[in-house]
């Protein structure tokens, strides 16, 4: 799926699978960011992996009270540039995200993200890439 014409943000709307998503990222401030010029890698839980997370996790991290959380999440799924599945085919790797924390990509068998699975990946933009993910990735700290 290629969008040439739109953003990683009006992507995201269009899709329609990724509307928790969006949400969550108006509400962590951070829509004017990935509409900006990038290019970004945006590993975007669908609203399927959202509903998998314990109930009433989803409201409560889109409080007011709890953005500093939220973004913390939101930018785990975030990377600088735009990488591709082809750049990490057959490949292990530990990239930095937009927040600063690492992930361990691993291109070997399909490709998974801190172990969630890539379910459609390159869904080019005009500002960089989404790879819809099946699990949302949380800190481990």
């Amino acid at each position: 799926m290629t969008d040439t014409k739109h953003d990683i943000v009006d992507t995201a709307v269009a899709a329609g699978s990724f509307t928790t998503l969006v949400a969550a990222v108006g509400a962590a401030g951070l829509a004017d960011t990935l509409k900006g010029e990038g290019p970004f890698t945006v590993f975007a839980p669908t609203d399927t992996a959202f509903a998998a997370l314990p109930a009433g996790t989803v409201d409560d991290l889109v409080k007011p009270e709890n953005k500093d959380k939220l973004t913390a999440i939101l930018l785990l799924h975030v990377l600088p540039g735009a990488v591709r599945a082809d750049d990490v085919t057959g490949k292990v790797l530990d990239p930095a995200t937009v927040g600063g924390a690492t992930v361990h990509v691993d291109g070997t068998d399909g490709l998974t993200v801190n172990g969630a699975r890539v379910v459609t990946a390159d869904i080019t933009c005009t500002n960089g890439v989404i790879h819809a993910i099946d699990t949302v990735l949380l800190p481990t700290d």
